[in-house]
C-alpha cells in the first residue's frame, strides 16, 4: 500500500492566558489554541477547518475520505500543512473527478465548529453494508466508559473540546483526538484508520458529542457499527442509524446508558447494572424491531426492556 508524503506539523493545542475571577483575583488558566487551516487540492482552495492542530494531516486526509472526495488513502500523494499560513496542501495521484461539481452544494450541519458536508447528506447511505455479526459485549460499554473517564485530556486542562475515541469491541483504546468541534476529531480517527490500514467492522467509535446524522453517516462511512456517546441523538442520526442498522448507545456515563437502535448487536449481561436478569428479557430481540429491514417501528425500544423515560433524564443534552 503506498501512503502520502506526509508532514508532522502538530502544534501546542492550550496556550495560557491571564484570567480576573469574580474576587478580582489574577490566575493563569489554559485555553484551547483553535486554529485556521485551510485545505487546498491540487492547488484549489476546498474548505477553511478551524482545529486545534494536533494531527493535521490525518485530519484533512479524513476529512477528505469521508467527504468522499477520494475512495483510498493511495490516491493521495503528499499532504503538506505549514502553519505559518495556515494551510494544508494535498497533491492527489490522479485528481478528483468532477471535483467542481461535487463540492458546489454545501450543507452546514450542527457540529460544535460548525461542521459541513458536501453533497447530499444521504447520498451513497443506501449503499452501506454494515457487517452483521458484529456484537459488542455490555462489559465492553463500561469498560469503555471507564477508559474515557480517566483518559487524561484537553478537556479536563481547558475545556471547551470534543473528544471521539476508538476501540476494539473488548474495549481496548486504539485512537483519542480531541479538537474544537466532534467533526473534526471523527475525521482525523478516520485519517489515522487509513494511514494504518485499519478496518472498522469489528470497532466501537465513542464521542463527547451528540449522534448526529453527520456521525453516524461518518461511522457508516468507516464501516464502524456501533457509536457510544455520554450525550444524546438526534431525530435524524437516530433514523439514519435504524436505516443502517448500526447500534446507537447514548447517554454513556458509569453504569447507565440508553440503547436506542439494533439491540440484537449487544450482548447483554445485566448483572453488571444490577438487574435481574427477568427484566432485561427483550434486549436483543425487542418485538417492534424489524431486523431484517433495519427499521423501528412506532413504539420506542426500551432500555434493557424497563420503562425508557424512568430516570433518565432525557430533556438534557449534553
Amino acid at each position: 500500500m503506498r501512503l502520502p508524503e506526509m508532514t508532522q506539523a502538530s502544534v501546542p493545542l492550550t496556550q495560557e492566558v491571564e484570567a480576573i475571577d469574580e474576587k478580582g483575583r489574577r490566575s493563569l488558566i489554559h485555553i484551547p489554541a483553535e486554529r485556521a487551516l485551510t485545505v487546498y487540492v491540487d492547488k484549489r482552495e476546498l474548505v477553511t477547518l478551524m482545529t486545534l492542530g494536533g494531527a493535521p494531516e490525518a485530519l484533512v486526509l479524513g476529512y477528505l475520505r469521508n467527504q468522499r472526495l477520494v475512495r483510498s488513502v493511495e490516491d493521495v500523494e503528499s499532504i503538506h500543512v505549514d502553519w505559518s499560513v495556515g494551510a494544508a496542501a494535498v497533491k492527489t495521484r490522479g485528481g478528483v473527478a468532477d471535483i467542481e461539481a461535487r463540492t458546489a452544494r454545501k450543507v452546514v450541519t450542527t457540529g460544535c465548529g460548525q461542521g459541513s458536508v458536501f453533497g447530499d447528506l444521504m447520498e451513497e447511505v443506501d449503499d452501506i453494508v454494515l457487517p452483521p455479526d458484529a456484537r459488542l459485549k455490555q462489559s465492553g460499554v463500561y469498560r469503555i466508559v471507564e477508559t474515557i473517564r480517566t483518559q487524561q485530556s484537553i478537556y479536563k486542562q481547558a475545556g471547551s473540546v470534543h473528544g471521539c475515541a476508538l476501540f476494539t469491541q473488548d474495549g481496548e483504546l486504539l485512537y483519542f483526538v480531541e479538537d474544537v468541534g466532534r467533526h473534526n476529531a471523527v475525521d482525523s480517527i478516520a485519517g489515522k484508520m487509513w494511514l494504518d490500514n485499519m478496518s472498522g467492522d469489528d470497532k466501537v467509535f465513542y464521542t463527547t458529542g451528540r449522534l448526529t446524522s453527520e456521525m453516524v453517516i461518518k461511522g457508516a462511512q468507516m464501516s464502524i457499527p456501533f457509536l457510544l456517546s455520554r450525550s444524546g441523538t438526534t431525530q435524524m442520526g437516530h433514523s439514519v442509524a435504524s436505516r443502517l442498522g448500526m447500534t446507537l448507545l447514548a447517554r454513556c456515563t458509569g453504569r447507565h446508558f440508553l440503547l436506542l437502535t439494533s439491540p440484537e448487536r449487544l450482548v447483554p449481561e445485566p448483572e453488571l447494572a444490577g438487574l435481574l436478569p427477568s427484566s432485561c428479557s427483550t434486549m436483543g430481540s425487542h418485538p417492534n424491531r424489524d431486523t431484517s429491514s433495519a427499521v423501528l417501528t412506532a413504539e420506542p425500544v426500551s432500555h434493557f426492556g424497563c420503562d425508557p423515560m424512568v430516570g433518565h433524564g432525557l430533556d438534557k443534552e449534553g
